[in-house]
């Protein structure tokens, strides 16, 4: 028996032979990890091809819900645009080269860097995707070890850092993050996220429409603040205007009131927070009447917010993206979280709860009960503090325009696409031609790999077998599933694990053993990390488990160890019932592990053990706050408007473009601006806007629209798909515009390094 053959669903063959399966396994393309049904047709001499995508109804977390990006999958899978093997760059364009001569090209290019400027000067870059992909997860890990560089990069610096930042200083880790129990809760407070659109982001909750629409219709109550009416906002039982950049602000004047008006409740958190007299007395200064005006929102209005969240039943607090990449997105954090502790809503039901994920990436991020690793190192040119093991993007371009001897010479990207996805995109583009050489793992010729010496396509999706090791860390449900591969590997592809062993081993100069060999040894260094974390530390030790796995190398063996000694996990036989993979694959719908449970203080992992209230490094950014509610919030005149984003369901920041189910109707890269606004500039629906940041400007299609508040304007990012030689042949006829044109690259939350993408002042003209 082997895993994948439980997981499908055989259907008889047609009389010219063509047989149909139907595979069920997890749609990969955003954090809602919905699981769906690929109907494949295998016929002997034209190889498989995907027929139909839907919602698999028996998926006990999903329970049928898609949005359209599953359906895209197909999309993928057929694209003549995405590549079906190794691309050179040559002084004539791009040619084929064979795997092997690709990956001794990358190796020897990459090591004599190293040699001469030191390991420095090669920098590591990875970007969303991998985290929808366990190969991806599993195996950069290793070459980050084959290459121990200082420079390193991730899309985090863009997206999730400041709440990582904040719950590894408050609780201890960056995965130890509680979720809203939002199946549960009477009243949900929603900070500058779009779950509807979204599909819920640090909140892995499928089908979130019908779960917020659940809360309404039980009686509960939905507040959404932000400073567009967005599709969430548009269900809401409130919406609340927020001026960008106005969070932290408001929040913290929420927890004043709880202080002033006797609202404090720790709840299950009671015994085990530090520092809650620290906590009163700074926010002492922050009345809702100081930072009325700087927020926009009216001080009666957040005095009522306030009381209505602590006498609320049960309530929950989040925020995501428009929370965290805005100039005070730590503090927006942390305020978020302390509403919910001060509430006595942290660890109870309906409140906010700590997942069980039955495979934990915890091993990777450090020894249990140590400090979180910020700012032990700094960035060489600007100082910036090391998040993660990484610098900030915001420190990308300048450390490879230094003219330092170990500057930035040479870059490895996986899944990444920052010409599109980084502040001050000019910039990036020009620091990516100043390389010395350049290795991407991409599917695409795009404005990225453009820059590439070397481009080394991995394996798409469906042909992959995978699990869901990141997103269940955020689960609204304890869930698990195993996703097997529908499709086979086309010829001249191999899975990307496989490729970045073999670059791994060239660089450690392991040449002479096989990628089973260096797959062992991987095997190996992991199996301690884990174990040290595990519920049967102390009753195994490493050479029992690695003699329970399976001989054959790659991912799913690795999964398999993560699955059996974790919290739900067999433990190589000492929990008869528990989980390994095998056994999870004879469940191909997914299995359900029970509704989130209360979890303290074992879900901490601070050095003291407690949850920490008043960290430091969140509470140095309190000055600047003031400064910003005491003059700093005035608009500039030159640049009058506060421009912010926008998610919608059909995009995934920039790499679902170039597919043509997901691109049709209207143009969604255009620039909403209020109607007032547009009034008083002359401006009308359609027409050609000029947009003008510090660092340049784009032109966009206006849409006039009472969806932002006045002095806001909302451009979508992910787009700008103009730049010649790509090959995007979908996404070129509907580029849109690169917002990263007009979004500076110098201004960072403090705290956690993370840049402002968010509230940017902007100048409108009708171009």
């Amino acid at each position: 028996m082997t895993p994948t053959s439980h997981s499908s669903l055989h259907r008889a063959a047609d009389p010219d032979g063509t047989t149909r399966d139907i595979v069920r396994r997890t749609c990969t393309l955003c954090e809602a990890t919905c699981g769906i049904r690929v109907t494949v047709s295998r016929a002997a001499g034209t190889g498989d091809r995907v027929e139909r995508i839907e919602g698999d109804p028996e998926d006990p977390f999903s329970r049928g819900h898609v949005c359209p990006k599953a359906h895209a999958l197909g999309d993928l899978q057929d694209d003549p645009d995405r590549l079906r093997g190794p691309l050179r760059r040559t002084a004539t364009g791009f040619e084929p080269i064979g795997w092997e001569e690709a990956l001794d090209l990358a190796a020897e290019r990459l090591t004599a860097i190293r040699d001469a400027h030191g390991v420095d000067a090669i920098a590591l870059y990875r970007g969303n995707p991998t985290i929808h992909d366990a190969q991806s997860l599993l195996y950069w890990n290793v070459v980050q070890r084959a290459i121990p560089t200082r420079s390193q990069f991730s899309a985090g610096s863009l997206d999730t850092w400041p709440r990582w930042v904040q719950a590894g200083l408050m609780y201890g880790g960056f995965l130890n993050t509680p979720v809203p129990d939002v199946d549960r809760c009477d009243h949900l407070f929603v900070v500058g996220a779009n779950p509807v659109a979204s599909n819920g982001s640090l909140m892995t909750a499928p089908g979130i429409k019908k779960r917020l629409e659940a809360l309404r219709a039980r009686g509960g109550r939905l507040v959404v603040v932000d400073p567009r009416r967005t599709e969430t906002a548009a269900i809401a039982d409130e919406h609340v205007p927020i001026r960008p950049g106005g969070d932290a602000a408001m929040l913290l004047a929420m927890v004043h009131v709880l202080f002033e008006e006797s609202l404090v409740d720790l709840g299950a958190a009671a015994g085990f927070v530090r520092d809650l007299p620290r906590v009163r007395e700074v926010v002492a200064s922050l009345p809702p009447e100081r930072v009325a005006l700087a927020c926009g929102v009216e001080a009666e209005t957040i005095r009522r917010l306030a009381r209505e969240l602590a006498r609320a039943p049960r309530a929950a607090v989040y925020g995501r993206m428009g929370a965290s990449v805005q100039r005070f997105g730590t503090l927006t954090h942390w305020a978020i979280d302390l509403l919910a502790i001060l509430t006595g809503r942290l660890d109870r039901e309906g409140g906010l709860l700590f997942p069980r994920p039955a495979a934990s990436l915890a091993f990777a991020g450090g020894r249990p009960g140590e400090a979180p690793a910020f700012g032990r190192e700094k960035s060489p040119v600007s100082g910036y503090d090391q998040i993660l093991g990484e610098w900030p993007m915001a420190a990308f371009s300048e450390e490879i325009e230094s003219e330092r001897e170990d500057r930035i010479r040479a870059l490895v990207v996986i899944a990444g696409n920052p010409v599109c996805s980084t502040p001050h995109a000019a910039r990036v583009a020009r620091a990516l031609d100043r390389l010395e050489f350049m290795v991407a793992f991409d599917y695409y010729l795009n404005e990225t790999t453009r820059h590439a010496d070397l481009i080394l396509p991995p394996t798409p999706p469906l042909s992959n077998d995978t699990y869901d090791l990141a997103l269940l860390h955020f689960a609204v449900e304890n869930v698990a599933k195993w996703s097997p591969a529908a499709m086979g590997v086309e010829p001249g592809l191999r899975p990307i694990w496989r490729t970045l062993l073999g670059l791994a081993k060239r660089v450690m100069g392991l040449h002479a053993l096989s990628d089973e060999q260096v797959d062992d040894l991987v095997v190996g260094q992991i199996v301690p990390l884990v174990l040290e974390r595990s519920p049967f530390a102390g009753k195994l030790d490493a050479t029992q488990i690695v003699e329970g796995l399976a001989k054959e190398p790659g991912p799913r063996r690795l999964i398999d160890l993560l699955l059996r000694l974790g919290a739900h996990g067999d433990g190589f036989g000492l929990v008869p019932d528990g989980l390994s993979l095998e056994r999870l694959a004879e469940c191909p719908q997914g299995v359900s592990l029970g509704r989130l449970e209360p979890s303290l203080p074992e879900c901490l992992e601070t050095p003291s053990g407690a949850i920490e209230l008043a960290p430091e490094r969140i509470l140095a950014d309190l000055p600047h706050l003031a400064e910003w509610l005491d003059g700093a919030s005035s608009v500039g005149v030159d640049r009058p408007f506060l421009l912010i984003g926008r998610r919608e369901i059909r995009s995934m920041n920039s790499w679902l473009h170039n597919l043509p189910s997901l691109m049709k109707g209207r143009d969604r890269c255009t620039l909403e601006i209020a109607s007032a606004d547009a009034a008083r500039l002359g401006i009308a629906t359609g027409d050609p806007v000029r947009i003008t940041g510090r660092v340049g400007e784009v032109v966009a299609p206006a849409e006039v629209s009472d969806r932002v508040r006045p002095g806001v304007v909302c451009l979508p990012h992910g787009w700008g798909h103009h730049l010649p030689g790509t090959m995007l042949s979908v996404a070129s006829k509907r580029p849109g515009v690169n917002a990263n044109l007009v979004i500076d690259d110098a201004g960072v939350d403090r705290p956690s390094g993370t840049s402002i993408l968010t509230g940017v002042p902007v100048s409108i003209t009708r171009a």
